[in-house]
């Protein structure tokens, strides 16, 4: 039989197409037989732990994520540091779908022994040392016993987290943990005893052996390389955080000590200007100061709006307070503590207001070193300003103190009362209080309303308790 040529064309698309699919069909099935490479994200943990070390985690696990990584590896070299930062990365390791392991390269001590235990295995290197998670203060001093009760149960708690093996033996029930969480336990509270382990009164740390024996080390080894291969993991490829340079600028400026030293920048900042009128230097300080503050805070996820616009808001009210109505009262009370409140919860990565147990003390943190700083700042600014900036090259810029007669200075006396509604000049700016110039007398004044400009034409509206004030004369 004749075959027409469409229909030979129609055959030999459909012979193309089936060939087409055996081969793809092939090419995937050598692709499927063809082993990945095992993928393994690492980590450095090689300083004190706080906020930077925090973020690089998160970083970290998200990136490990993303790459579908097999597992992740923290290299660990730390003292310990900030028990919050320590809570926050461990509540990460245990609930990472990806398995973590930690290398405990000589040194997971306090808060580093909290994030080891967390993970999924451990390795530690020879003469290493792992333990001692007691809670104390920036002085090193043992903080009260509440505090040591939740780094308690937190360990306690990592511990339990890996699980236990119920087991019958000769009709006896007995319960086998992965990680005895006594052990973890011990290793903050001295008045737990356990047998072979740790004596009453001392504070368990495990060197390499003994953390092995007691199952809180699952090998020892001296490079990655060795851990790798006892995993059983041959062929395998790397990929590691690096930091970028905003990484790095943001890490150094979410730094407790930072915090403290922005604080006082813009506490010495707002007591200038009011001491220099008209200068702009020291405000714009103090302004630079608070965005350095704020900024890596928000992009961070730490600081939310509404602290922000507190802290601005006080700042407002406190303006209003100095220079619009006279004295100090509620306006001015309530920015100071607007400003307080406002820096102090920025710092804190907790928007929901619970205050029951360990999770006040970051906010009484905080608080501490809003207070702290902006007193060290105050007192600073009070010294420089009566010692240095009177006699140094800045002493221009600076109000003088000394009132010499025979410069036109008068001091107070009952004829102020006939100043009453004469009229003269601004002999400087008046942010509130300056000095008049009234026949060619100088006076001392306060601007009943708003700021008057040096040279501006004034009139004295009221006299009391020995101050003059004055209004701008249209």
């Amino acid at each position: 039989m004749k075959i027409s040529y469409p229909l030979r064309i129609l055959f030999a698309f459909l012979a193309a197409g089936i060939l087409t699919s055996f081969a793809v069909s092939e090419q995937e099935e050598q692709n499927d037989a063809e082993p990945r490479q095992t993928l393994v994200y690492k980590l450095n943990i090689k300083t004190d732990i706080g906020p930077p070390i925090w973020r690089e985690t998160q970083k970290s696990f998200e990136q490990a994520n993303e790459n579908q990584a097999d597992y992740i590896l923290i290299h660990m070299n730390t003292y310990g540091g900030m028990v919050q930062a320590a809570d926050s990365i461990r509540t990460k390791i245990l609930n990472s779908q990806i398995p973590v392991i930690v290398f405990v390269d000589n040194n997971a001590i306090s808060a580093g022994a909290l994030i080891a235990i967390a993970a999924d295995r451990i390795y530690m290197r020879k003469g290493a040392s792992m333990g001692a998670a007691t809670v104390v203060s920036g002085t090193g001093e043992v903080v009260p016993d509440k505090y040591q009760s939740f780094m308690s149960a937190t360990m306690r708690a990592t511990a339990e987290a890996h699980g236990k093996d119920t087991l019958i033996v000769d009709k006896d029930t007995i319960i086998k943990w992965k990680r005895d969480p006594r052990i973890a336990e011990a290793m903050v509270d001295p008045r737990i005893e356990i047998p072979g382990v740790v004596e009453e009164g001392k504070v368990l740390t495990f060197t390499t052996e003994e953390a092995i024996k007691n199952n809180y080390c699952e090998g020892e080894a001296e490079t990655i390389t060795e851990i790798l291969r006892l995993e059983g993991i041959e062929d395998y490829t790397f990929m590691e955080f690096v930091p970028t340079v905003i990484d790095s600028i943001i890490g150094f400026l979410i730094n407790p000590l930072v915090h403290g030293l922005l604080i006082m920048i813009i506490v010495f900042g707002i007591y200038f200007e009011l001491q220099t009128p008209g200068v702009g230097f020291p405000l714009a300080a103090a302004v630079v100061a608070a965005i350095l503050y704020f900024a890596p805070l928000y992009l961070e996820g730490i600081a939310q709006n509404w602290e922000i616009l507190l802290f601005i808001a006080g700042v407002i009210l406190l303006l209003v307070e100095i220079f619009v109505i006279p004295g100090f009262g509620v306006a001015g009370i309530s920015g100071i503590i607007m400003i307080v409140v406002g820096l102090a919860f920025a710092m804190v990565d907790n928007i929901v207001f619970d205050f029951e147990g360990a999770a006040v003390a970051p906010v009484l943190r905080a608080l501490f070193i809003v207070i702290i700083s902006a007193f060290i700042a105050l007192i600073g600014s009070i010294y420089t300003s009566s010692k240095v900036l009177s006699a140094g090259p800045f002493a221009k810029l600076v109000l003088a103190s000394k009132q010499d007669k025979e410069e036109g200075f008068i001091g107070i006396d009952f004829h102020y009362k006939d100043l009453v509604g004469k009229t003269g000049t601004a002999f400087t700016s008046l942010r509130q209080s300056g000095k008049i110039e009234i026949d060619g007398d100088i006076y001392d004044a306060k601007s009943l309303h708003g700021f008057i400009e040096k040279g501006e034409a004034i009139k004295v509206v009221r006299f009391e308790t020995g101050q003059l004030y004055v209004v701008k004369n249209a």
